[in-house]
């Protein structure tokens, strides 16, 4: 996701110039810091006007109040410090706190954008400890500033330092990544008849010997491996193995090649059960405007956030920035996007749509009660549950009628200023504004108000109806403003989302609308659209910035009357193809290998695996979803740096994403991510100062930090846990293909009345059958013939208790109401569980 973050991004200023090997002079230079030592008392130190500066014991002390907000509402610092470009420098301290607190030791310019160039999380306990750090300035400063940020806890606790020194002259740091053993493995496991390859890291050119070893360290499975070369996307010279082959069950597998044994896997075929449901999990707790009940998530319990109770001063009517409009409005609810707490309507749009779009694929793998929610019981599947709760918050950013832009969504919403870590919602006491209008926010409303106007009919028509008026006044304003875009260098508070080309937007509304009310306005449209034919496959995936993906994937999978449909679904599966050979040329299995990784990396490993996952949807063939599965691998180890990307998943898995309330790292009372959460993933961009000062000339993988101050390669946000789900779902579904056809026709428009044939292709006797479908919309059956008929939502399942012989079909058929749209030939069939081929 390459978001501008405002101050945050403009620590850029200086720090990305920063050379990748530093000079550094041979001798320790002088010390910089003046009275380091406090022995001739406090000054030149200062503090903020909130604490008192004493000696105690030799050692500098201040209370630091409570009930603060930010780190930097209670500051210690020392001005003139001068710093030389290239120079590395070594800065050590000694530090205690009294209860244990994390506080911020920073260097950094002494003005606004306060460019940092160390920022460091000490974690200072009451005994104290002593602290040091290596960094290389970035450029020339006589006047840097040494600071510790204090603020930001609700108790009062004393602070005290001693021994503070910065000198020139230092050995650049080395930062050297724990990878543990070079075999590479998922490091949850692997699916009994799906691939299974790992990747050794070695010197070796020629084959090696491998063994895979079971719980008793027997072997049970031998071969030899197949080099490689180097990996660019790495550095790594590396070998693959292939264990596919080999599919008994158990747990705590391992293999060992070249003299390492990997980190222990299972083979299983539930290994991806319970992802899908911990990955939509984690949306519940992003969720804004609700308490998050601690009996519902353990450990994850808070106050509703932004609701107007103070500090808030709360999302319940949110005024618009300076000039922007002459009304407030009450956008309370929706998830926060990511760690920080703005709320942003492309952001929100694709992630709302995938959660849709995994529902949508398949209707009867999510149940009401699936996610623990408050609303599990309602009679609704969960996920729609979820998806609501943003979905009403995308419709509450559309301008009121009789205002400027009328029917336009406003582009986000968020704090006036950034905020700092931790920091918990619901004392976050900063004031909230709604930013201009965009056409992309409006389309991106226009897109998932028409998709949940047909998801939604079976189960609330009033809120269906309500999403379609959106969808509709949303696309007529976006045409009547086709080129209002997003300021880009409006970052402060908040990330800009800035896109100045709409086009996809405009392409993926169009497809939405179409498939919800077959309307002639929709399809002229999307026929005329560049992108409708063009290649939209992306080397780096789709995001929310990349969206006739969406389209495309919906108008070749969700039943509709578009006259091209055979070369939309043609064009995914060539998509996929594209991908595919991606895949097939990486040493590590990645269907992703541009020369730079992006941020959000991972998010975009996993959409390039929708379009391969969506090819195998439309045509069965195996190689496709072997090809997710393997993609995966990557995602839960098998990688560079060893690690699973996913918290609460792998022996080795990231844990400290980067976030204002689940910040353990800062905060030990905090808890860290829920399980199910994806990390962004490498960056080679590294914007941020730790992985700035760590990681200059990364190679691609190894561009990542699983630390909390890592905002560049660590971050969690609702658009990267949305592929997670929808994959995740699509790896649990231990659906197979089964040998039926079946022809459905349909005729009448309000009621209709419709003929099933269920043809048995294969060579054995279906001895009594159940077959399951899901209808676009609304449609209802009324009377079954031939079958008995039952209808959950859009889920229809019939039963019968005939044998259909080898070669023979049984017929029945029904009559059926449809309330509004079109009604289109279900085109997916599940037979006692298979989908018919």
């Amino acid at each position: 996701m390459t978001r501008c973050r405002a101050a945050l991004l403009a620590l850029l200023t200086m720090v990305a110039l920063s050379p990748a090997t530093a000079a550094h002079a041979a001798d320790e230079g002088p010390e910089q810091i003046v009275n380091g030592t406090f022995d001739t008392g406090t000054a030149p130190w200062w503090g903020t006007s909130n604490v008192t500066l004493a000696v105690d014991e030799g050692r500098l002390c201040a209370d630091i109040p409570g009930g603060t907000a930010n780190p930097w509402d209670v500051i210690i610092g020392q001005n003139d410090i001068p710093l030389v470009e290239g120079e590395a420098y070594a800065y050590k301290f000694s530090a205690s706190a009294t209860p244990a607190k994390v506080g911020r030791a920073l260097i950094q310019l002494p003005v606004d954008p306060w460019t940092q160039y160390l920022s460091a999380a000490p974690e200072m306990s009451d005994s104290g400890d002593s602290y040091s750090y290596t960094f290389t300035a970035p450029a020339s400063l006589p006047n840097s500033q040494v600071v510790f940020q204090l603020g930001g806890s609700a108790e009062p606790w004393r602070f005290c330092m001693d021994d503070v020194s910065l000198k020139g002259g230092a050995e650049p740091e080395v930062y050297e990544p724990d990878t543990g053993p070079r075999v590479r493995v998922n490091m949850v496991g692997y699916l009994p008849t799906g691939p299974k390859k790992a990747t050794v890291v070695t010197t070796a050119t020629t084959a090696l010997d491998w063994e895979l070893k079971n719980a008793a360290n027997e072997t049970v499975a031998k071969g030899t491996t197949t080099p490689k070369g180097v990996d660019a996307s790495s550095g790594q010279n590396v070998h693959t193995l292939d264990f596919s082959a080999y599919r008994r069950t158990g747990k705590d597998y391992t293999i060992t090649a070249d003299g390492e044994t990997s980190r222990p896997f299972d083979i299983d075929a539930g290994i991806y059960d319970q992802l899908p449901a911990d990955a939509l999990k984690f949306y519940y707790t992003q969720r804004s405007g609700i308490e998050i009940l601690d009996s519902l998530r353990p450990g994850y319990g808070r106050p509703a956030g932004h609701v107007g109770v103070a500090p808030n001063q709360g999302d319940v009517s949110v005024p618009c920035q300076p000039g922007v409009c002459d009304y407030s409005l009450n956008v309370k609810g929706g998830w926060y996007d990511a760690g920080d707490h703005g709320k942003y309507v492309v952001n929100g749009g694709i992630s709302v749509y995938q959660l849709m779009a995994a529902y949508e694929r398949d209707k009867a793998a999510f149940k009401d009660g699936q996610l623990n929610i408050p609303e599990s019981g309602n009679g609704r599947p969960d996920i729609l549950d979820e998806a609501r709760w943003e979905q009403e918050f995308l419709l509450s950013m559309q301008v009121p009628d009789g205002k400027p832009f009328a029917g336009m969504a406003h582009h986000k919403i968020h704090d006036q200023n950034w905020t700092g870590l931790p920091l918990l919602p619901h004392l976050d006491p900063q004031l909230r504004e709604l930013h201009p209008t965009s056409t992309a926010a409006t389309l991106n409303l226009a897109a998932t108000a028409a998709q949940a106007a047909r998801l939604y009919a079976p189960y609330d028509a009033a809120f269906a109806a309500k999403n379609l008026q959106a969808a509709r006044k949303a696309w007529a304003a976006a045409k009547a403003n086709p080129a209002r875009y997003a300021d880009p260098n409006d970052g402060t508070g908040g990330g800009a989302y800035s896109d100045d080309n709409v086009t996809d937007e405009f392409y993926w509304a169009a497809a939405e609308l179409y498939i919800t009310t077959g309307e002639k306005e929709f399809k002229d449209f999307i026929l005329a659209s560049p992108h409708h034919t063009g290649d939209i496959w992306r080397d780096r995936g789709f995001d929310w910035g990349n969206t006739a993906q969406l389209g495309r994937l919906d108008l070749a999978t969700v039943p509709n009357g578009l006259p091209d449909r055979a070369r939309v679904r043609q064009s995914v599966i060539e998509g996929a193809e594209k991908y595919l050979a991606v895949q097939k040329a990486h040493p590590y299995g990645l269907p992703y290998n541009p020369p730079d990784f992006d941020w959000g990396s991972n998010n975009l490993v996993l959409n390039n695996m929708v379009v391969m996952a969506t090819a195998f949807d439309l045509t069965g063939q195996e190689k496709y979803r072997a090809a997710v599965r393997e993609g995966m691998d990557y995602i839960l180890g098998r990688n560079a740096l060893n690690q699973s990307y996913v918290t609460g998943y792998g022996e080795v898995a990231s844990k400290n994403q980067h976030s204002r309330w689940y910040a353990r790292q800062l905060d030990p009372a905090l808890p860290n991510p829920p399980r199910g959460t994806l990390s962004g993933g490498p960056n080679s961009s590294i914007q941020d100062p730790l992985a700035q000062r760590l990681l200059q000339g990364c190679k691609p993988q190894f561009c990542y930090i699983d630390h909390i101050e890592s905002w560049s390669t660590n971050e969690l946000t609702i658009n990267w846990n949305s592929p997670l789900a929808w994959v995740s779902a699509f790896l649990a579904d231990k659906g197979e293909r089964s040998d039926c056809r079946v022809r459905y026709t349909a005729h009448g428009s309000g009621t209709f009345a419709a003929q099933v044939v269920i043809e048995n292709t294969g060579r054995r006797t279906v001895d009594g059958w159940s077959l399951r479908w899901s209808f676009l919309s609304g449609q209802r059956v009324r009377q079954d013939w031939g079958a008995q008929l039952s209808q959950s939502g859009s889920v229809v399942t019939a039963r019968g208790e005939s044998k259909i012989r080898a070669g023979k079909s049984v017929t029945f058929g029904f009559t059926g109401t449809n309330p509004w749209g079109p009604n289109p030939a279900p085109e997916v069939f599940h037979l006692n569980g298979e989908r018919c081929r």
